[in-house]
């Protein structure tokens, strides 16, 4: 069977940026335009990097971020009850912002591997497997 990912926001600016732990992220990108595993991104992410890339540099920028991102090999995940609730979970037990915590409980909900340089999300070790990618 494949093994799952779900990307947090921070893996995929450590893509588009060149940061080190960028090749990690690229192995699972081509591992996945190869039918060889699953990558995930949620729906918050798609809105984090839109506001973020918008704000560091342009509106066309960021427009042109949101259409490399969907050019990549990757699910989005949109919210539902049931996911809504699991992020509220890790919300109310954690120090998480909403986005993590949407994150997170795509990674959990998903059996995925999440993929993130985010110290708030070191917690989630606990419920799912995480590679951190290096912090800067």
């Amino acid at each position: 069977m494949s093994k799952s990912y779900v990307l947090d926001t921070s893996a995929i600016f450590t893509l588009t940026k060149a940061e080190e732990g960028s090749d990690m992220v690229e192995d699972i990108l081509s591992l996945a335009g190869k039918g060889k595993n699953l990558v995930y991104l949620s729906f918050v992410s798609f809105m984090e990097l839109y506001y973020v890339t918008w704000q560091e540099k342009s509106e066309d920028a960021a427009r042109e971020l949101i259409i490399l991102v969907k050019s990549l090999p990757v699910h989005r995940v949109d919210s539902n009850e049931r996911l809504t609730l699991s992020a509220g979970r890790l919300k109310a037990n954690h120090r998480l912002s909403v986005a993590d915590a949407f994150i997170a409980a795509t990674a959990i909900e998903k059996g995925a591997v999440l993929v993130h340089k985010d110290p708030e999300l070191e917690v989630i070790s606990k419920y799912t497997e995480t590679i951190e990618l290096p912090y800067k």
